[in-house]
């Protein structure tokens, strides 16, 4: 692993249109690659190389009505696309700023593409009086058919619910919120989870530290491993990630700053993961980061 900041890897090289935040990443069936990010109404960005990506809109052309309740600039975040069922699928949050009154949604297509996504309501929410926040939602479908739900943002941090494959809502037979990832300490900065499983272990990604604040941010992607979906995660110390654990696989290096909102996507060549950083040679724009993940060993290392 790498022992200083500067010994994480840059970028791999990507072009066009990758002004991004928290971007979800998808191949379909012909090939192309589908991003969709924070910003608009869930902006889409396609690409057939995955070095160069246009922008091709966003996933929605209006707001449902319930966005209103959330947020009073109906301002979605964080999605998540995934394919299943012979369709895609897209969960995504709907806040405002330093609030916990919010509500994690989801939307089904028959391409994935920009313009074609069916609002299917409200699958879990968050109040004010809330110790959680429904935001950042990630799907994940394990290999016994069972379908969960990560998500959640600072206050007492990444949660986990049991979803229902004919609705993509809760399953009414497990109204359980497992714990996944805590901080312990004076900040509760974990959000943003992407949970995948390789080589028998569970691995949960998480953002740590504050997002959003351009070449000041302190984000940085961490990693944990269980032998169960719903955890417990330890860290390669063997440190639990309710009780502030977490392994670094990317941070700022360079003019690399902040990476986090990340999705991890397998591909034809390995697995990729896709986060996005701010580039201190352009002002602390938020960028589009791609890179290859290694496994040996048991754990994950971007390269």
């Amino acid at each position: 692993m790498p022992s200083t900041a500067s010994a994480y890897p840059g970028p791999g090289k990507v072009t066009g249109d990758v002004v991004v935040h928290d971007p979800t990443m998808i191949r379909a069936a012909d090939g192309r690659y589908l991003l969709y990010s924070t910003h608009g109404l869930l902006e889409s960005r396609t690409s057939t190389d995955r070095i160069a990506f246009s922008r091709t809109g966003n996933a929605f052309t209006s707001t449902p009505s319930w966005w209103s309740r959330y947020s009073s600039a109906n301002d979605p975040w964080a999605p998540d696309i995934s394919y299943h069922g012979g369709k895609y699928l897209m969960y995504y949050a709907v806040s405002s700023f330093g609030s916990n009154n919010s509500a994690i949604g989801l939307a089904t297509s028959p391409t994935g593409l920009p313009g074609s996504w069916s609002d299917q309501g409200i699958v879990h929410s968050s109040t004010s009086s809330s110790d959680y926040n429904a935001i950042d939602p990630d799907l994940f479908v394990d290999g016994d058919g069972k379908w969960w739900l990560a998500f959640g943002s600072w206050w007492s941090g990444i949660k986990m619910i049991r979803l229902d494959p004919g609705t993509g809502k809760q399953y009414a037979g497990d109204t359980t919120r497992y714990p996944l990832a805590t901080r312990t300490g004076g900040t509760k900065a974990v959000e943003g989870p992407t949970v995948v499983k390789r080589n028998g272990y569970y691995y949960l990604f998480a953002s740590y530290d504050t997002c959003c604040n351009g070449t000041g941010s302190t984000y940085k992607i961490k990693v944990g491993r269980a032998t169960s979906p719903t955890g417990p995660y330890y860290d390669r110390n063997g440190v639990a990630m309710t009780r502030d654990g977490g392994t670094v696989v990317m941070a700022s290096q360079g003019s690399v700053i902040g990476p986090g909102g990340q999705d991890v996507l397998p591909d034809v060549d390995g697995d990729l993961l896709v986060y996005h950083y701010y580039d201190a040679n352009d002002n602390g724009t938020p960028k589009l980061g791609v890179n290859l993940l290694n496994w040996a060993g048991g754990w994950p290392t971007a390269y």
